[in-house]
């Protein structure tokens, strides 16, 4: 005969489950099948912004590897310094780290103590990596000055470097005033960047906000950028790229490329770019290639539903890239293909006349070039496009009027 049980006793057994895994998860044990989490204030992280804790986070990081079963780090509410801090999932014996942090890393203020380290926090071949949530505070003023004086000083790091690694996906994180770019990735596939925000001064040099390359499968979603340089960047190698619901501004826009600075380049195909606002920016969508022989292409690409709040130039093909005279490039022409972009249902208001701009190669003229509805203005009079070797067709309304 079954035991028959009661409603109380139903409320005893879902609270003895409940005190078990909890108890289990604070501890870092597995038992009973409960993830395993690693507080790096028990590894002797101290939230005071001052202390030191990159050996804390680093032993975080080795005992969530050690665990035979997916654990999390989790960072508790705070100001932690970071030095440079470089995070490796080739010793792991799980694929699913997930790095919960509710208050913020900070770096040290002093731009020479990261030195050359390229990443300020790198994550190298870890596969099925979560960042969830989340502050990254890059310090990066006194570089930036520096940098804006003309005074010989260091590239600066990239705030958050994630390479090689597969399946990573980073949701909710802050970044704010990086040295260098605050997000890189590069090498990577299936890589999932969703409702991030970054920032810093419409001044600051080379703070790209996410730059690609070398990888594939990688979606950016829902994104507020304000920074000094590109909102997104996509270099040689980017492949089936899909970004969608993005705020840019003030920025350089989103850029594919610079691509074609070396003669055996991969190439960029397969991206959509989609639902994006641009405001007071120096570009809206823009290819960008060297002036240089390369075997470089970008082709496949979708530029839709754009709105233009007073850009410098809302849509650009800039194929003479030859910056400060670079003696390398001066009078020649882009080796890079492109082809087959289009430009749909792209809006606003233009800050300069020539809203449309497409320089293209002399070498190699670019292909299947297609303009759909587009309007924008300039000062609230009709805008004017330019062409140069360039080739394609428009339908629907376009204005200013097609040069292709």
């Amino acid at each position: 005969m079954a035991t028959k049980i009661t409603f109380p006793t139903i409320q005893i057994l879902i609270l003895s489950i409940f005190i078990h895994s909890s108890f289990a998860a604070k501890k870092g044990g597995g038992g009973g099948g409960a993830v395993p989490v690693y507080n790096v204030q028990s590894f002797g992280a101290k939230a005071n912004g001052k202390s030191d804790s990159t050996h804390a986070f680093l032993s975080a990081w080795a005992a969530a590897c050690a665990s035979v079963q997916p654990a999390t780090i989790y960072v508790p509410p705070g100001r932690y310094l970071i030095g440079a801090a470089a995070f490796w999932g080739t010793t792991c014996k799980n694929s699913g780290i997930t790095l919960r942090i509710d208050g913020t890393l900070v770096a040290p203020s002093d731009y020479n103590v990261l030195g050359r380290s390229g990443s300020w926090i790198k994550f190298e071949r870890t596969d099925g990596l979560t960042i969830l949530g989340g502050t990254l505070d890059g310090q990066g003023a006194s570089l930036w000055a520096c940098k804006n004086h003309g005074r010989n000083c260091p590239k600066g790091t990239q705030s958050l470097g994630v390479y090689n690694s597969n399946n990573v996906m980073v949701n909710g994180l802050t970044s704010l005033d990086p040295q260098f770019f605050h997000i890189i990735i590069d090498g990577c596939h299936n890589i999932k960047l969703l409702g991030m925000t970054i920032s810093a001064a419409a001044d600051s040099p080379n703070t790209d906000g996410i730059h690609v390359q070398s990888s594939s499968g990688v979606t950016i979603k829902n994104a507020q950028i304000r920074t000094g340089d590109d909102c997104i960047s996509l270099g040689p190698g980017s492949t089936n790229v899909w970004a969608e619901n993005i705020g840019c501004g003030p920025g350089h826009g989103i850029s594919i490329g610079s691509l074609g600075s070396n003669l055996n380049e991969p190439g960029v195909q397969n991206v959509t770019v989609k639902s994006v606002t641009f405001t007071g920016t120096e570009n809206g969508v823009r290819i960008k290639t060297w002036a240089k022989q390369s075997n470089g292409f970008v082709r496949g690409v979708l530029f839709q539903h754009a709105t233009m709040n007073n850009v410098q130039n809302p849509i650009i093909i800039d194929q003479n890239y030859c910056p400060n005279g670079d003696g390398k490039c001066s009078g020649q022409s882009s080796g890079v293909k492109i082809s087959g972009v289009t430009y749909q249902d792209i809006h606003g208001t233009s800050a300069t006349q020539v809203a449309v701009n497409f320089d293209c190669s002399k070498k190699y003229p670019c292909s299947g070039i297609t303009l759909q509805d587009v309007h924008l203005s300039y000062q609230n009079r009709p805008a004017t496009s330019s062409c140069s070797n360039a080739g394609g067709s428009s339908a629907g309304l376009v204005d200013p009027r097609s040069c292709l």
